[in-house]
């Protein structure tokens, strides 16, 4: 999954506000405490907290 130039910049975890980062096809909160991985759906990330799992 390769989102588009600086938009990982801008973007921050909804539930948390920590920046995110990418792994595999989820968007991962970089926040120890919160740590909430958000999908990606056709090249657009999913950043609803209901939507978010915690990852394994």
């Amino acid at each position: 999954m390769a989102l588009e130039a600086g938009l990982l910049d801008i973007l921050a975890c909804p539930a948390c506000h920590a920046p995110l980062k990418e792994q595999d096809t989820d968007l991962l909160c970089t926040a120890a405490n919160c740590g909430l991985a958000y999908p990606v759906r056709d090249g657009i990330p999913v950043l609803l907290v209901d939507e978010a799992r915690r990852p394994a």
